[in-house]
């Protein structure tokens, strides 16, 4: 059969074996980490969605055949658009967690004003925050986290075809990881706070056994240094930790898209 022996529902619906995926992995990369940051042109991951969509199309299943100029289509698009900020946006959450980490940690050592503005999200966030940030995107490429999110997204177009509604998804999964997110950097942070409301409470002590001694002199660099120390201690727990934690986030994006851990 040729091109021109093709009718118009034939060659919408093999069009949207590119256009469907194109739409999702690119609400996907709008939203990611080290994706959807300021330092990537808007170029770059338009480009990278379509090379990735034309790689994703022999896997494809059967596509609605829609007329590209009608309000179907329009309501499509804008669903695979939110579909993909939202697996986008738990992706984001299992990074907050590591940038929570990195604003308690800085409280409790006296660093809250220790900050740098971001050139990637374009605001002010803590040099600890910064840090865990960094170290958070090596070890999810590490772990090939970036390709089990490849998994999931086509493995959506199977659990969660085009024209679906969105009421089909768990969305109850992505509300609940807003609260796992503070869960999970406080259990990190844990020690490192405990550590130093034990430091704290001893400099009080010693301010209240000995009022004329200065505990500001000394209070403020060895406040610090302890910090330092409960900071690398935390850091060599964070690998095991953030595995466990990219673990439970992917498993999520499979459940919510109606598929299995």
């Amino acid at each position: 059969m040729t091109f021109t022996e093709l009718s118009m529902p034939e060659i919408t619906a093999w069009l949207g074996k590119v256009w469907w995926p194109f739409l999702r992995v690119g609400a996907v990369l709008w939203t990611m980490p080290v994706f959807g940051d300021l330092l990537q042109t808007p170029q770059v991951r338009i480009l990278l969605a379509l090379a990735i969509s034309v790689v994703m199309m022999p896997m494809m299943p059967a596509m609605p055949a829609v007329d590209p100029f009608s309000f179907t289509a329009l309501t499509l698009a804008i669903e695979q658009i939110i579909f993909g900020l939202l697996l986008g946006f738990m992706v984001q959450m299992l990074f907050t967690v590591m940038t929570m980490l990195g604003q308690i940690l800085s409280l409790q050592m006296g660093l809250a004003m220790g900050v740098m503005n971001d050139p990637v999200h374009g605001d002010s966030v803590p040099l600890i925050g910064q840090l865990l940030s960094i170290l958070a995107a090596f070890l999810f490429f590490a772990l090939n986290g970036h390709l089990v999110v490849l998994d999931v997204l086509v493995q959506s177009f199977y659990t969660w075809p085009p024209g679906d509604s969105l009421y089909q998804l768990s969305l109850n999964r992505v509300i609940l990881m807003m609260g796992w997110v503070f869960g999970s950097a406080l259990l990190l942070a844990m020690p490192a706070v405990v550590a130093m409301l034990i430091v704290n409470l001893g400099f009080g002590v010693m301010n209240r056994s000995a009022p004329s001694f200065n505990i500001f002199a000394l209070g403020m660099p060895l406040g610090m240094m302890l910090g330092l120390i409960c900071l690398l201690l935390t850091l060599a727990e964070v690998p095991t930790r953030f595995s466990e934690f990219t673990d439970y986030a992917l498993d999520q994006m499979r459940l919510v898209v109606g598929g299995t851990p």
